[in-house]
């Protein structure tokens, strides 16, 4: 089984839908580590539930950024882990990092990428832009991570039609349904392939 490594920055509740699906055997894989930037994170609680290492690394115990980027680098290489997963992580990802598992760090987005993606395009801002450009359709994109926000190749994506009448909380808890089954089935794919992401090291 692949080794899953987690950065979550709040709630963790996409932590713990992971967690659950790779209890359950959807998921062909473990969750190693969990790693947040904010040490009240829930995530971090979530992950000591269940027995697994939970690790605050954020500027205030590595104030500088590329020794926070190592740092971030050596605890997921310590943990063996074999693929990263940003779970409502509010920080960009580092060079050390995204070199070190080149291809193979994931986050899912809530539109349907390239479209309303970008720095400061997450939560509510998302699905305000998608009302703002009168979208008809918008949904979720699994993606790979890479230097710039939100412009990496799309491993999976999923539609969700925008209706008349919608306003940004009816839209978001429309996407957050599929969000989290395309993230949660990706995985179980991912999980399958001895190279986790494939194709997408091109």
């Amino acid at each position: 089984m692949i080794r899953i490594g987690i950065l979550a920055s709040h709630a963790g509740t996409t932590a713990q839908a992971v967690i659950d699906a790779c209890h359950e055997g959807t998921i062909a894989a473990t969750v190693a580590v969990i790693i947040s930037n904010n040490a009240d994170s829930q995530a971090l609680d979530r992950a000591r539930t269940h027995g697994i290492p939970a690790v605050h690394l954020s500027r205030t115990v590595h104030p500088d950024p590329d020794d926070l980027d190592q740092a971030i680098t050596g605890t997921l290489t310590a943990n063996d882990v074999d693929l990263v997963l940003l779970a409502g992580y509010m920080r960009k990802v580092g060079p050390s990092t995204l070199r070190r598992y080149h291809g193979k760090v994931v986050n899912v987005h809530p539109a349907l990428l390239p479209r309303h993606g970008g720095r400061g395009m997450y939560g509510a801002a998302v699905h305000a832009a998608v009302l703002a450009s009168g979208d008809q359709v918008t949904g979720a994109t699994v993606h790979i991570v890479t230097e710039e926000y939100d412009t990496g190749p799309a491993l999976a994506q999923r539609q969700v039609a925008v209706d008349p009448g919608d306003d940004v909380a009816a839209i978001e808890a429309k996407v957050r349904v599929v969000e989290r089954q395309l993230l949660i089935e990706t995985l179980a794919r991912l999980a399958l392939s001895p190279d986790p992401t494939g194709p997408a090291r091109g």
